[in-house]
């Protein structure tokens, strides 16, 4: 048999993508067929350079092609990706592909801290990602990425002015922090922070993003109001804690995304301080919040549990010392690297398998 193009395109037809359920071929997946003396190559464009099934992908294309070429020929497969999108032509931020809201139903669950880790575990697996803290009257993103008296550039575009974020550990960033002195207070009503978080996403030079995640306040606000009605969000990852009463803050988070009018897609949930770990003792874990709160959280409401990260010592300190958690060797950083691919990958299902968001209309 000859080996051609179209063997090889017809070989990899029976390979299949484990989330999207239809094969590389019809996904548009496969590009760049080479067939030469015993030689085949190709090209694989994943959903998202996170993507946690890439070796899986990977070894299943060797295996579909060895079987029409044989033993003999060397197969060369080079693996890229192109986040997906739904949002082509979007008036406001057109070059961000995925906007993704990370909330939680009260404070102190560790949202900023799992926000800015998923933030540098996407940038280090390669996306271009941006983190807008909207968190107004609390901002914490400039203290856990170490830029806390740094100020961002001012850039005039036909006589507007338009401010540049910073960027550090590979995200651009954008936060109330930067524009107001560290130890003041921001003593705002409503719209003030809302015309705020407009700024941050109308008059900040964005660029190309895979991701924007935006960390929202607590609870269900004019902030989360705003951002609905002003960009269409991908979908909401909802953060908590396993304890009873984070829990019902976190129902009425995720119950708010899930509201008709608003009609989020909620991604999952994440639940932080799952359970407590020693350092010198690692493999023990102490359920000192209560046990699979967030798990139970996810089922309720028939989402996936994207992960649960231990409460342990090492994610304070990154916090506090302004150096992320997931930059350093160890379990914490291994857990939100996997945080990040397992959200990563319900972005890419998301996006094949529903309607783009529209825009949220409300008069309240």
């Amino acid at each position: 048999m000859s080996i051609t193009k179209e063997v090889i395109l017809k070989a990899l037809g029976t390979v299949h993508d484990p989330d999207l359920k239809k094969d590389l071929v019809t996904l548009n997946m496969v590009k760049d067929i080479e067939v030469g003396d015993r030689k085949v190559s190709f090209t694989v464009v994943l959903t998202t350079p996170a993507c946690p099934l890439k070796e899986k992908i990977r070894k299943d294309c060797e295996e579909a092609v060895e079987k029409v070429v044989g033993k003999d020929f060397s197969i060369d497969i080079k693996m890229t990706s192109s986040v997906t999108s739904l949002r082509d032509n979007a008036p406001l931020l057109p070059g961000v592909k995925n906007i993704i809201a990370i909330a939680s139903g009260k404070g102190g669950v560790g949202k900023s801290t799992v926000t800015t880790n998923l933030a540098v575990a996407l940038a280090q697996a390669g996306a271009k990602v941006g983190l807008i803290d909207a968190d107004i009257f609390g901002p914490s993103i400039p203290v856990m990425f170490n830029c806390e008296r740094e100020q961002p550039e001012v850039k005039v575009v036909d006589g507007k002015n338009y401010i540049i974020p910073l960027e550090h550990y590979g995200v651009k960033l954008m936060s109330i922090g930067f524009l107001a002195p560290a130890d003041s207070a921001v003593i705002w009503r409503g719209p003030m922070a809302s015309a705020a978080l407009k700024q941050f996403i109308c008059d900040t030079v964005w660029g190309d993003l895979d991701y924007l995640l935006i960390d929202l306040p607590p609870g269900t606000s004019d902030i989360h109001l705003t951002l609905v009605q002003t960009v269409p969000v991908t979908g909401a990852v909802i953060v908590t804690t396993p304890q009873k009463v984070a829990l019902a803050d976190a129902n009425k988070g995720l119950a708010m995304f899930k509201q008709p009018q608003i009609n989020v897609p909620v991604l999952g949930v994440i639940e932080n301080m799952a359970y407590f770990t020693p350092e010198e003792l690692p493999d023990n874990k102490y359920y000192i919040f209560g046990k699979d709160g967030g798990k139970t959280l996810a089922n309720k409401y028939h989402v996936p549990l994207l992960g649960q990260i231990p409460l342990v010592q090492s994610i304070r300190e990154s916090g506090d010392s302004g150096l992320p958690a997931v930059l350093k060797d160890g379990v914490t950083a291994q857990a939100f690297k996997e945080l990040a691919e397992a959200m990563a990958r319900q972005i890419a299902i998301r996006n094949a398998n529903f309607d783009s968001t529209k825009r949220v209309e409300l008069t309240v």
